[in-house]
C-alpha cells in the first residue's frame, strides 16, 4: 500500500486533528511520514503584519522558528506513535507547489493533509491549497475534514 506520506502542516487547529489521523494511518499501513510546512518568502512590500514589524533576517529567523515548532510537534506525536517520520521546511509563497514538489522530492506516495471546511464566498475568495492540490497533484491526496 503506501510508503510514505507526505503531511504538510500550517499549524491550524485542523491541520493539528489531520496529524493524529495521518499518524495512525501511517502506523496502520507501515508507512513512513514526511511532516512539511511552507514559509512564505520575505516581501518589503506586504499586508502581513509580520513582514512590516521585521527586517529580513529578523523574519527569517521567526519564521524558521516557527516552521520548527510546528514540526517539532509533529516529530513527537509520530515518536509517541512509533511512526518514522522526517520534517522538511519550505520557503515558498505558494504552498500547494510547495507541497506537490515537497511530495515528488521526497519519493511519497500520498499527501494526507487536512481541509479547513471553507464554503461558499469565503472559500472562493481565500482559495483552498487544498484543492489546488487536489487538482494538480499527480499523488493520491487524501483529505482530512
Amino acid at each position: 500500500m503506501y510508503k510514505r506520506i507526505l503531511f504538510p502542516t500550517d499549524g491550524s487547529e485542523a491541520s493539528g486533528r489531520a496529524a493524529y489521523a495521518a499518524l495512525d494511518f501511517a502506523k496502520s499501513t507501515g508507512a513512513t511520514v514526511v511532516a512539511m510546512t511552507a514559509v512564505p518568502e520575505f516581501h518589503t512590500f506586504t499586508t502581513d503584519a509580520e513582514m512590516l514589524e521585521q527586517t529580513a533576517s529578523e523574519y527569517k529567523e521567526a519564521s524558521t522558528a516557527r516552521a520548527g515548532r510546528l514540526l517539532d510537534e509533529i516529530a513527537a506525536l509520530a515518536r509517541e506513535r512509533g511512526v518514522p517520520c522526517t520534517c522538511l521546511q519550505v520557503v515558498s509563497d505558494s504552498p500547494y507547489e510547495a507541497i506537490i514538489a515537497s511530495a515528488r522530492e521526497q519519493g511519497c506516495d500520498l499527501i494526507m493533509m487536512a481541509s479547513h471546511g471553507r464554503r461558499g464566498i469565503k472559500g472562493l475568495l481565500l482559495g483552498s491549497e487544498t484543492h489546488k492540490v487536489l487538482v494538480h497533484s499527480a499523488i493520491p491526496v487524501m483529505v482530512h475534514r
